[in-house]
């Protein structure tokens, strides 16, 4: 038996709470410095038919790390110069910071927009 993907809208469950936790899986990143971009696109993979909201919170999500992580490799370099680490702490703190603020935005069905991302997707 094939089974088919649901892209009916109508049938999407809302669930406010994946959409939290998707949001809050970046912060994986301050344990394994590569999961807050993997883990949430494996959920959004894998979800995105099925959970009303998620298709766009996903890609949101995962343009904005792309973003921290190209602005990361941009401030490596500049670490020579010294100010490379400020840019550094910098963007560490948005990456933390600003996942936590979208999380609790999507808890209360505010629309989710990233700053400072580039849309990839």
């Amino acid at each position: 038996m094939i089974k088919m993907k649901n892209t009916n809208p109508a049938t999407k469950i809302e669930d406010k709470d994946m959409l939290f936790l998707l949001h809050l899986s970046q912060l994986f990143n301050l344990i394994t410095g590569f999961g807050g971009l993997i883990i949430p696109l494996l959920i959004w993979a894998f979800k995105k038919d099925e959970i009303l909201g998620i298709n766009e919170q996903g890609k949101e999500i995962i343009n904005f790390q792309i973003t921290m992580f190209i602005a990361i490799l941009v401030s490596v370099p500049l670490c020579f110069i010294l100010i490379g680490f400020l840019f550094i702490s910098i963007i560490a703190l948005i990456m933390i910071i600003v996942p936590i603020i979208q999380a609790v935005k999507s808890k209360d069905n505010q629309p989710i927009r990233y700053p400072l991302t580039i849309r990839f997707i």
